[in-house]
């Protein structure tokens, strides 16, 4: 049986997903490879916002070199993206082990 206490901590908690969720679709991480070659910018919710593509990487004798750094930026963007949302979950849930929101 859960007390007031619990039930109010959990309504809280509720409140600050909705937030956190809300922020993630905006807060956005930039990853880049080969040098500058190829950058990536991911936004919290998963979403590729942006690729770049320095035109010194375009080269119709090597297409396959240019697939690879824009696969490669693009899973290194998701990868921080998903990074950064652990973190701010972790950050919001104080470590505690709740089963979905980690």
């Amino acid at each position: 049986m859960m007390n007031r206490k619990m039930i109010k901590q959990a309504q809280q908690l509720q409140k600050q997903m909705a937030q956190l969720q809300q922020d993630l679709e905006t807060e956005t991480v930039e990853a880049s490879v080969g040098g500058g070659m190829v950058t990536v910018v991911v936004s919290g919710k998963m979403n590729v916002e942006s690729i770049t593509i320095d035109p010194e990487a375009v080269t119709p004798d090597d297409v396959e070199m240019l697939q690879d750094l824009v696969l490669a930026a693009v899973n290194e963007g998701l990868n921080q993206a998903q990074e950064m949302v652990s973190s701010r979950m972790g950050a919001l849930t104080g470590g505690l082990n709740i089963p979905g929101l980690t």
